[in-house]
This record gives C-alpha cells, sequence and structure tokens, in this order.
C-alpha cells in the first residue's frame, strides 16, 4: 500500500490567474455601480491621443479620426491580496463581465470601424483600465473661407451619456501640457498636420437639471496648401499674366481677338476642373473661389476691351473729322490742367497734322 502511495503523482494545483479570475467574477454585479456607499463618486480619468486624420469632409461637415482612447477608474469590488494569488497584482478580465462606464462622445454622427479590445487590465487595489482604438466620425462646424491655409477646430465631448456629476465625475489622466503637444503617435502625413489638441473640463445640465461633467478635446489641425497652390493657383496667375502680354500685339493684326478667346475658353475649363476641388458648403464660399470668379471678370473685360480697340482702329477712316476747337480744348488747355509739360509742342505738332491734311485734301481735289 506504502509502494503505490508513493507512485501516485499528485494532482497540480490551479493556475493563480484562474483562481483570481473565479475569486473576482463569481459574485460580481456589473449591472451596478462599483461602490460600497453609493454617496461615492466614481472617478473616472480619460486620456487622448491622436493617432492619424483619416478625412475632412467639407460639405457635410464630417471629421473622420482615429484615435488611442484610455479610460481609468477605480472599481471597490474587484480588489485582492496579492500573496493569496502567487503575488499576481495585475489581471486581464473581459470586459463584458464587470462595470464599464457609459462615456460617450457628443459628436457622434456615425460608427467608426473600430477594433473591438475584449479585454481591460485590473490591478489588485481595484484600478480598472480600460485602453482601446476608436475610428471617431464627429460633426464639426468647418470654415473654409482662408481655403487651401485654413486652420480647423474640431471638438470631442466626452461625458456619461446617463450619470449626473454626483455618481460619475471626469477628469484628466495626464497633464494638460502633455496632452497638447504629444504628436508621438501621429503617423498621418496627408493632407492635414496636427497642431495642438487642448482639453478643458466644464458641468453642463440642461434646463436647471442635474449636471452632468464633460472632458472636452479640441483637435486644431492645418491643412497643407502645397498641392492646392501648384494646382489651383499658380495656373491662375500664368493666365492672367498671358492676358497682359497679349496687350503688346499690335490690334490691327488680327490676332490679339483670337488670343483672348483662348483664354478665356481655357480659364472656363480650368474653372470646370477646379469646381470639383473646392469644398463646396452652405455656410459660406472660400476666398479662392472669389478670386477665381474676379479672374474670369476681368478677363472677359479685357476681351470686350480688345474687341472695342480693334473696331476703332479698322473703322477710323468711317469716322468724321475732329472739330478744331476738340482740337485745341485737348491739346492745348488741357495740358495746362493735367500739368502736362510740352503743351506747345502739341500745339506745333497739331498744326503740322493740319497742314498734312491740308495738302492731301488739295492732292485728292487735285486728282479728282
Amino acid at each position: 500500500a506504502g509502494t503505490r502511495w508513493r507512485d501516485r503523482t499528485p494532482e497540480p494545483a490551479e493556475p493563480a490567474l484562474r483562481r483570481l479570475s473565479h475569486y473576482l467574477l463569481a459574485h460580481y454585479q456589473k449591472g451596478t455601480r462599483p461602490v460600497r456607499d453609493w454617496r461615492t463618486t466614481t472617478n473616472v480619468a480619460i486620456d487622448l491621443m491622436v493617432y492619424a486624420i483619416l478625412s475632412v469632409d467639407e460639405k457635410n461637415q464630417v471629421l473622420t479620426t482615429y484615435i488611442w482612447y484610455r479610460q481609468h477608474w477605480t472599481d471597490e469590488f474587484l480588489r485582492w491580496d496579492p500573496a493569496r494569488f502567487d503575488n499576481l497584482t495585475q489581471i486581464s478580465l473581459p470586459a463584458e463581465s464587470i462595470w464599464v462606464p457609459d462615456i460617450l462622445i457628443n459628436e457622434f454622427v456615425d460608427v467608426g470601424k473600430s477594433p473591438h479590445v475584449p479585454y481591460v487590465y485590473v490591478g489588485h487595489r481595484g484600478e480598472v483600465q480600460n485602453l482601446k482604438p476608436i475610428q471617431v466620425m464627429t460633426a464639426c462646424s468647418l470654415d473654409i473661407y482662408s481655403f487651401p491655409f485654413d486652420v480647423q477646430n474640431c471638438s470631442l465631448t466626452f461625458t456619461s451619456w446617463l450619470h449626473h456629476i454626483r455618481d460619475i465625475n471626469l477628469s484628466l489622466w495626464r497633464q494638460p501640457e502633455l496632452v497638447k503637444f504629444d504628436r508621438s503617435v501621429f503617423m498621418n502625413q496627408g493632407e492635414w498636420e496636427l497642431l495642438y489638441v487642448l482639453s478643458r473640463f466644464q458641468e453642463f445640465s440642461v434646463k436647471s437639471s442635474d449636471s452632468y461633467a464633460e472632458m472636452k478635446f479640441y483637435v486644431v489641425i492645418r491643412r497643407r496648401p502645397l498641392f492646392y497652390t501648384v494646382s489651383l493657383l499658380l495656373p491662375s496667375i500664368f493666365l492672367m499674366v498671358m492676358d497682359i502680354v497679349g496687350f503688346y500685339l499690335p490690334p490691327n493684326s488680327g490676332e490679339r481677338v483670337s488670343f483672348k478667346i483662348t483664354l478665356l475658353l481655357g480659364y472656363s475649363v480650368f474653372l470646370i476642373i477646379v469646381s470639383d476641388t473646392l469644398p463646396a458648403t452652405a455656410v459660406g464660399t472660400p476666398l479662392i473661389g472669389i478670386y477665381f470668379v474676379v479672374c474670369m471678370a476681368l478677363l472677359v473685360i479685357s476681351l470686350t476691351e480688345t474687341i472695342l480697340i480693334v473696331r476703332l482702329v479698322h473703322k477710323q477712316d468711317l469716322q468724321p473729322h475732329v472739330p478744331e476747337w476738340v482740337k485745341r480744348l485737348l491739346l492745348e488747355r488741357a495740358t495746362v490742367l493735367l500739368c502736362v509739360r510740352g503743351g506747345k509742342m502739341f500745339g506745333q505738332s497739331r498744326a503740322r497734322r493740319s497742314d498734312v491734311s491740308r495738302e492731301v485734301e488739295d492732292a485728292d481735289s487735285a486728282g479728282k
């Protein structure tokens, strides 16, 4: 009998993680707030780090970001003595098995494609850490007046949807200075650049009812204008310069009108292409859109002026002769009023032109 007892191997003890998990969740009720005294306020510390700016929809006023979100609170029913469980001080538990605060973002407009993190970390003193990445699609009032040199300020407001401030209070996990200039995880090098993230705590109440705690994060981003400068502003400036250069063409050559019409058609095609790039909102028109309209109006005025000049050049033989009193008024009197020197020179040149015109008329009459 003793030999058989020595040959029998002892059964292994249950692992500490299983014993601790069973100890914590055996009689746990996740439907109630985890405090022993109902007057105790559950303080939830939150933190936010912007990972990427996915898209900015100016037409629908929607900002899509990818953030790393962290929560921290104390659960009075998840405490244990580490000496009883092999000096285990931290364990991961399913998030569906414990109480989790109902903190939402007020600006949510759609549920993003966020990965599901099923576990939370719990410390032996009851500290619960919930860390998860979230794709946030929020409403934001976008100001596109200075497009593409605009800076946008969008807020993310975290608050408990049901519990007032006496039950759940919010605080900031880190110092505001550390949150403001933390770009350690920002990995997006696209159109938008993250400037800083401001944080502010405030209380909110509706019609003198119970107050709710809110933690606001202001995400300030700036658009990188290099692409729009090269593709929008520079081509428009080049077309306007060519329009000015077109005035050096002689008006009697017949090429000035066709050149101006070609520029006008080219600018019209350019505006059709640009219309898909400019943000379309009902709030206001960007300043660059007004600039394009003014450039288009200047091209039309330039073409109209060119047509009038060409008509005057080709129809000058059909115009009646200028009366002598008009010549004297403009070439002699007006030069004194306008402080133009050489009034006598204008008068002498006018006399020579009149003598030449008389000689031409006498020659024509003699020839007839």
